[in-house]
């Protein structure tokens, strides 16, 4: 498992990081306009929610490998003129308790039922980023009625859906990208410098209190070393495939990013050994994930496949106005 950071890393669909459990330093307020919760959804175990509030059809977001609910901070709330949106930090993560469990696929789709529950949602849109596709997946194939629809967000791939026609995330994790350039000491001396960093590195930008989460404060007010998450040990597991699911029981909406951007430090990057690097990279991940989108297309006629060429991993936050465009549309069909 390559050992790069979810942040630089614009595909990277696991990221191995490391728990938080101290918390921001007090003199910083969120911005974003949620409130937050925490949910038990297991003895000892309880998730941080969060609600951005809104009006209409409940939409319940949950995050890629490695990420918080503060990853939705921005994006939320481009959707709360229309839903009621929340989101979930998983097990192990952020602010959230951890337990440990041989079935992490269903025990982790039994969290997200649990929260449905707890907050009385009737059938709420669920949207996954990256290794959520396979909550996604967990939830559709053993409760179909608890939810309207599923939105995977460059999360179908074999972990969410594999009948032996498309292509093993392991195959795509075993591809070497460039790395970007790391983060200098400018560039920590603070939270606001780190996320200019990402903006730079990437093109777009990760939300100030999602890179709080993943980083220690120092008592400078400066960035110090990443978090260690305990829930990264559930995530093996899902990508060994040791649990597979072969069909989506209920209405999806399926985006990938194909070919996956790298970056806009790669775009306007000279030195010709990363330009080389970069090319043979990003055609050997663009074959394989047209070979999982086939397979989804062949496997699952009744989904909704999108591609987004040039999108980043992360397509909800380098694609925003796009994705948002293909929920809006794809939700309004729903029942």
């Amino acid at each position: 498992m390559p050992s790069r950071s979810w942040l630089a890393c614009p595909v990277l669909l696991v990221s191995l990081l490391d728990p938080l459990h101290s918390q921001p330093p007090a003199s910083w307020q969120d911005p974003s306009p949620h409130s937050v919760q925490f949910v038990a959804v297991a003895p000892n175990v309880r998730l941080e929610v969060l609600d951005w509030g809104g009006t209409g059809r409940p939409v319940v977001l949950l995050a890629g490998g490695g990420n918080t609910a503060h990853i939705f901070d921005e994006f939320a709330t481009k959707l709360t003129a229309s839903y009621h949106v929340y989101g979930i930090t998983r097990r192990g993560f952020g602010a959230s308790d951890f337990s440990a469990t041989d079935d992490p696929a269903d025990r982790l789709g039994d969290d997200v039922v649990a929260v449905i529950d707890a907050l009385k949602l009737n059938r709420p849109v669920l949207v996954g980023h990256s290794i959520a596709g396979a909550e996604l997946s967990s939830v559709a194939n053993r409760h179909p009625d608890r939810v309207a629809g599923l939105v995977y967000v460059d999360a179908a791939y074999s972990y969410a859906f594999d009948n032996g026609k498309g292509a093993d995330v392991m195959e795509m994790q075993r591809l070497q990208a460039p790395p970007p350039p790391s983060p200098g000491r400018a560039d920590l001396a603070s939270f606001s410098a780190l996320t200019k960093y990402y903006e730079r590195v990437n093109g777009f930008r990760f939300p100030e209190a999602e890179l709080r989460q993943q980083r220690i404060s120092t008592p400078a007010g400066g960035v110090g070393k990443q978090q260690d998450f305990p829930g990264g040990a559930l995530f093996m597991p899902l990508l060994t495939g040791t649990r597979k699911y072969i069909d989506i029981p209920v209405p999806a909406l399926v985006i990938f990013a194909n070919p996956h951007g790298l970056g806009t430090w790669v775009d306007g990057n000279t030195d010709p050994t990363v330009r080389t690097a970069a090319k043979s990279y990003s055609s050997a991940l663009a074959a394989l994930t047209e070979r999982q989108e086939k397979a989804v297309e062949n496997g699952v006629p009744t989904a909704h496949v999108i591609t987004l060429p040039g999108g980043h991993h992360h397509v909800f936050l380098s694609n925003e106005a796009d994705v948002i465009r293909e929920m809006r549309n794809f939700l309004n069909t729903l029942k």
